[in-house]
């Protein structure tokens, strides 16, 4: 029989729609894929030769659980000065990307009966994560009207006796919210009167388009840290997804135990990837802001043209690499307009349900020109096709 926590605990429907728009590619269909949440540019080629220079000089075997000190040297660098924090390396642990080191703080942070609390809309893995660490998701919703943007008075509203954590997203996927300073000040505050341990997952910290700026709550609170997880990494700001480098940031007894569970599961990181990940964070930077600058664009005329089509709303999003378009007006939930998409229209999306959200899709910018401009032609011909009106249930 399978153990208690898994009960209601299913696979990534991201992971899942990503792979079936890929299957019906592979069959020969023009799909304009919107799903995954990776970057369509190659790795730099500058972390690619370290990779090789890496395998040629025979740095293939294990490393120290936590990671090569070379590399969590440089990721504390890197972390303190973009937020103005004091990490010592001994305070980093580097894991198989960002969702590892996410899974390695809930497991050691969390126990039976434990509260933490998720925002919604939420990436679809923090409520299984918190579950599989034994602990209970709390969901605290957002609105629309006010950005997505979490509500401390709200947060207030939903702590009990049993509230162990708060987990912030910014920038958000899916919604690509950025958390102004008000706001992270606020939620500071609260976590530092009620002793909560805050996770900010700012893994998307470079993607972050003007006149918006990513701030830290680490940067709005610095006295939070004795009590703050922050978990960063290279897949979303050097497009190495499949490299599986993440790391966190914490209070070292934190870390130390993080380690442990890391230890006993998957051990050490890639050692090739490791290097990889060194060259990306110490060498040039300049293939960030061209990725970040190629995404405004992208943005920017994905939600234009989503936003002409009749039934669809969708914000303008400061952050990340999302479009979270509101489809309530055409009459049907998130998952059913997903798979008319993708039947009738070659368009494949991530439903809004698995991110709390049944009246949104994700779209991912994060995917070239001309699919954004193929799937925008294809959603204007299915609304044209049904005279511009709204869906109706049968």
């Amino acid at each position: 029989m399978l153990a208690d926590r898994l009960r209601g605990i299913e696979g990534s429907p991201t992971l899942v729609l990503a792979a079936k728009a890929k299957a019906l590619a592979k069959a020969g269909k023009p799909v304009a894929d919107f799903t995954a949440g990776e970057p369509d540019v190659p790795t730099p080629a500058h972390v690619k030769r370290a990779a090789i220079e890496a395998i040629e000089a025979n740095r293939t075997y294990y490393t120290p659980v936590a990671g090569i000190p070379e590399l969590r040297e440089a990721a504390a660098r890197h972390l303190n000065q973009a937020r103005g924090t004091r990490y010592e390396p001994s305070q980093l642990l580097v894991s198989d990307g960002a969702k590892h080191s996410l899974y390695n703080a809930f497991q050691a942070l969390c126990q039976a009966g434990d509260e933490v609390l998720v925002f919604s809309p939420y990436w679809v893995s923090y409520p299984p994560l918190v579950q599989l660490a034994s602990a209970k998701p709390v969901i605290v919703a957002t609105r629309e009207e006010d950005g997505f943007l979490p509500d401390p008075a709200a947060v207030r509203q939903a702590l009990t006796a049993r509230t162990k954590a708060l987990v912030l997203n910014s920038p958000s996927n899916p919604t690509g919210a950025v958390i102004d300073e008000g706001r992270l000040k606020a939620l500071a505050a609260l976590a530092l009167e009620r002793n909560l341990m805050v996770i900010t997952d700012e893994i998307y910290d470079a993607l972050v388009y003007p006149p918006a700026a990513h701030r830290s709550i680490l940067q709005a609170s610095p006295e939070l840290a004795k009590q703050t997880v922050l978990v960063a990494g290279v897949s979303k700001t050097y497009s190495m997804t499949g490299w599986r480098i993440g790391f966190a940031a914490g209070p070292k007894e934190w870390i130390e135990a993080m380690t442990n569970v890391q230890s006993h599961s998957t051990s050490n990181p890639a050692s090739i990837s490791q290097h990889a990940a060194l060259a990306a964070l110490t060498g040039d930077q300049g293939c960030v802001a061209d990725m970040r600058r190629q995404f405004e664009q992208r943005r920017n005329r994905l939600v234009e043209g989503l936003s002409r089509l009749p039934g669809l709303r969708c914000q303008k999003p400061d952050g990340a690499f999302y479009a979270w378009c509101n489809v309530s007006g055409l009459g049907q939930p998130a998952g059913a307009i997903a798979a008319q998409w993708l039947e009738d229209a070659l368009v494949a999306t991530v439903p809004g349900e698995g991110f709390g959200a049944p009246q949104h899709i994700r779209f991912s910018f994060a995917a070239s020109g001309e699919t954004i401009e193929r799937g925008l032609r294809a959603l204007g011909a299915w609304s044209a096709k049904r005279g511009g009106k709204a869906c109706r249930t049968a």
